[in-house]
């Protein structure tokens, strides 16, 4: 998978000629590196960070100062690079992009887990950039944070709009049973007591509170009784957290966690000897 990621960003690149800045510059010269933290949070991503260069040039060589998971801060060395400098060069930016956006998600995600403060797990959602979910709920899970579903072959999740469509929660359910039983998890997403109350009836397995007030969430999770899982979504920013958490739920999904996190700074330069 991977290799498919580096091979469109290169030839977005490059397109069939290469880069030709560097090659017009550089031959063989051998030259170091070194990347440089100039934010603080979580790295994540230095493994498809590493993979770049190997796929250009298999001879450049990278030394690590610190893994997937760590905690960094500005001014941290990440690693050594030492090759060709065009090899090196012509992988830096799509390096650096992998790099800096993993490692932005990673970042978030702890401030969210910290903000829950081991009462919830925090869960990713969809709202993934096509072609690269499997990079950016990893880098949730290096963030301390927990991923929902990979895709919509995974779990059966009946929302707002298949309700509606189907004429509610209870006709729903019986065609999901209907098709495919007990194969997959079915999570139900409720807007209304009333819905909380169809879904529970219909014994599913997990219930989504989309969008309600603290006191409705709360009135929800004593209905619920610890019956079925609890899930809180929509409008779950940092500054709620902590009071969403208190509601008794067990689980709160974030949307930005993936589609709006700023990317984390970091900057590749020459070894000064």
């Amino acid at each position: 998978m991977w290799k498919k990621i580096v091979r469109t960003a290169l030839q977005e690149d490059c397109q069939d000629i290469g880069d030709i800045t560097s090659e017009a510059v550089f031959k063989n010269e051998i030259d170091q590196f070194i990347l440089l933290a100039k934010d603080k949070g979580v790295l994540c991503g230095f493994n498809y960070f590493k993979k770049v260069f190997l796929f250009l040039d298999k001879d450049v060589e990278i030394k690590p100062y610190f893994k997937d998971g760590d905690q960094i801060k500005t001014g941290d060395i990440i690693c050594k690079i030492s090759g060709k400098i065009v090899s090196i060069l012509t992988g830096e930016r799509i390096a650096l992009n992998i790099l800096s956006h993993l490692s932005g998600i990673a970042t978030r995600t702890a401030l969210f887990v910290e903000a829950a403060q081991g009462k919830v797990k925090i869960l990713d959602t969809r709202k993934t950039l096509p072609g690269l979910r499997e990079l950016q709920k990893y880098a949730v899970r290096c963030g301390g944070g927990f991923n929902h579903r990979m895709g919509l072959h995974d779990m059966v999740m009946l929302k707002n709009n298949h309700i509606d469509s189907c004429g509610g929660i209870t006709a729903a359910m019986g065609k999901v049973r209907k098709r495919w039983g007990k194969r997959f998890m079915i999570e139900v997403e409720t807007r209304t007591l009333e819905e909380v109350k169809e879904a529970l009836a219909c014994r599913v397995d997990r219930i989504m509170l989309d969008n309600m007030d603290i006191p409705t969430m709360k009135e929800a999770v004593e209905m619920i009784q610890g019956k079925i899982e609890v899930e809180a979504s929509g409008n779950m920013t940092l500054e709620r957290i902590a009071e969403v958490a208190l509601t008794g739920v067990d689980f709160i999904s974030v949307g930005e966690l993936t589609h709006s996190v700023n990317a984390f700074d970091f900057s590749l330069r020459k070894m000064v000897k």
